[in-house]
């Protein structure tokens, strides 16, 4: 039998119960990977994170009330399909640009994307945080199977 694959544009999410693979690819973007491991549901979260100026980065309040809103959106979904999912577990995978900028805006975002699922009652598992050449993602949500590669 084939696995199906799901592919998840930027700025988007999609869900999944059973077999199915969640598929992206990370430049210069964050992905939050949930799941509930019991219950075989799980969510992979897209958000772009690109700098556009060479002054300090400065992620304004508007960018990060939109990638919390859809994070929210996110969890919801994911609870509402799924809704005997309780003890959910995420994982953030992170492409950065290779600037000092990145770094800053990046470390911005993934701070209130860390709070955000804390104060959801999302239990965090280590970040993968990587420069260089995109990274393809993999995500099998009934298994909490996360793998990435350039």
């Amino acid at each position: 039998m084939e696995t199906r694959e799901i592919h998840v544009a930027p700025d988007r999410f999609e869900l999944s119960s059973g077999e199915a693979l969640l598929v992206t690819e990370l430049s210069s973007a964050i992905a939050v990977c949930l799941y509930n491991a019991a219950e075989e549901a799980g969510a992979l979260l897209h958000l772009r994170c690109i700098v556009k100026s060479a002054k300090p980065a400065d992620v304004t309040d508007t960018t990060l009330a939109t990638e919390l809103l859809l994070l929210d959106r996110c969890i919801q979904s994911l609870r509402e399909q799924s809704p005997a999912a309780r003890d959910m577990q995420a994982r953030i995978i992170v492409h950065l640009a290779d600037t000092p900028q990145a770094r800053a805006a990046y470390d911005s975002v993934i701070k209130m994307v860390r709070h955000f699922l804390v104060d959801a009652n999302v239990t965090l598992l280590p970040e993968d945080v990587a420069t260089g050449q995109p990274r393809r993602l993999r995500f099998r949500p009934n298994m909490g199977w996360v793998h990435t590669h350039a």
